[in-house]
């Protein structure tokens, strides 16, 4: 599964983490040192949501700020049927 909005496209995105040791000059420290650096990725929060697209109902995957800015219309739920009353 690519991890892809097929709303807007978002897609993960790398950065650093970076691991600080030592105590704030604030605090009384020396300051903080920087002693290492990592790439890492920033993923998309996707969902599985069930969407009319087209005017047909299809299972996408979204990124939680196309659901909730109402990009993303939601398939209307199925109605039960009543249970036949046996006499």
């Amino acid at each position: 599964m690519s991890k892809i909005c097929e709303i807007c496209g978002k897609v993960p995105q790398t950065g650093n983490h970076i691991v600080r040791h030592g105590l704030a000059k604030y605090k009384g420290g020396i300051g903080l040192h920087t002693t290492a650096v990592t790439r890492r990725r920033f993923m998309p929060n996707l969902h599985r949501v069930k969407a009319v697209v087209d005017g047909t109902t299809r299972t996408i995957w979204a990124c939680a700020a196309c659901i909730k800015s109402g990009r993303v219309v939601k398939a209307p739920r199925a109605k039960k049927a009543a249970p036949a009353a046996e006499a």
